[in-house]
C-alpha cells in the first residue's frame, strides 16, 4: 500500500474541501460559516508527539498552558526529557501517566523519520506500539505532524460534536459511528475532520461557550 496525499498547502485543502461538498453538501455550509479550513501542519518529531501526548484528555487551553511550561523548563526535547527526573515533569503539571509516557518515548529509539514512507495504517500501528500512545494520539500526530489527507481523530470529542450537530444526530457518535459516517469521505477524511473542529469552534463561539 502506498502513502495517500499528504496535505503541504492551503491549496490542498481547497482541493479538499471541494471534493468533500460534493459528496456531501451540508460542508458547504460549515466552510460559509467558517471560512477556509486550516492546515494546521506542525514539523513531525519527538517534540510533536509530546505535545499530542501532553494534550491527551484535557482541554487546547489547558494543553497550551502545559506544553508552554514543559517549553519553558525546556523539556520539549528528547535528551532533555530522557535526563529529567519525574518531579521536573510533573513541575509542569503533567499527570503520573504522562511522565512516564513522555519518559518511555524518551528513552525509546523509536525512529521518526521512517513514518514519511509507510502507509497510514502501519503509521497509526508503529505509533500506537508506543507506551501511552492510544488511537486518538497516533491520529493527531499523523494527520498534523506527517499531513495524512485521510486520517481521520474519530476519537476527538469536537470532532464528534461537531459531527452531532452538523449531522442532526440524536447523540454524540462514538469513535466508530463516526468512523462508520466518515468511510464516504475517503480519502479526504483528514479535511473533513479539519472542517468539523472549525465548525466545532463556531458553534462554541456562537453559544458563547469557552
Amino acid at each position: 500500500m502506498s502513502v495517500g496525499r499528504i496535505l503541504d498547502t492551503p491549496d490542498d485543502m481547497a482541493e479538499g474541501a471541494a471534493w468533500l461538498i460534493r459528496v456531501e453538501p451540508r460542508f458547504a455550509e460549515v466552510l460559509a460559516l467558517t471560512g477556509p479550513w486550516p492546515l494546521r501542519r506542525r514539523a513531525g518529531g519527538f517534540a510533536t508527539l509530546l505535545f499530542a501526548i501532553v494534550g491527551q484528555q484535557v482541554s487546547v487551553a489547558s494543553a497550551a498552558a502545559l506544553w508552554a511550561k514543559t517549553q519553558a523548563a525546556g523539556l520539549d526535547d528528547r535528551a532533555a526529557v530522557a535526563a529529567a527526573s519525574d518531579d521536573d515533569l510533573r513541575a509542569c503539571g503533567l499527570s503520573r501517566p504522562k511522565v512516564r509516557y513522555a519518559k518511555a518515548l524518551a528513552d525509546s529509539d523509536f525512529d521518526f523519520d521512517v513514518l514519511a514512507d509507510l502507509p497510514d495504517d502501519e503509521v497509526i500501528a508503529r505509533l500506537t506500539a508506543l507506551l501511552g500512545i492510544g488511537r486518538w494520539t497516533a491520529d493527531i500526530y499523523a494527520a498534523f505532524a506527517l499531513g495524512r489527507a485521510d486520517v481521520i481523530a474519530a476519537g476527538d470529542l469536537a470532532v464528534q460534536e461537531g459531527a452531532r450537530v452538523l449531522f442532526d444526530l440524536p447523540a454524540r457518535p462514538d469513535e466508530a459511528r463516526l468512523r462508520a459516517l466518515a468511510e464516504p469521505w475517503a480519502p479526504w477524511r483528514g479535511v473533513a475532520a479539519r472542517g468539523l473542529w472549525a465548525y466545532y469552534a463556531h458553534i462554541k463561539t456562537r453559544e458563547g461557550i469557552g
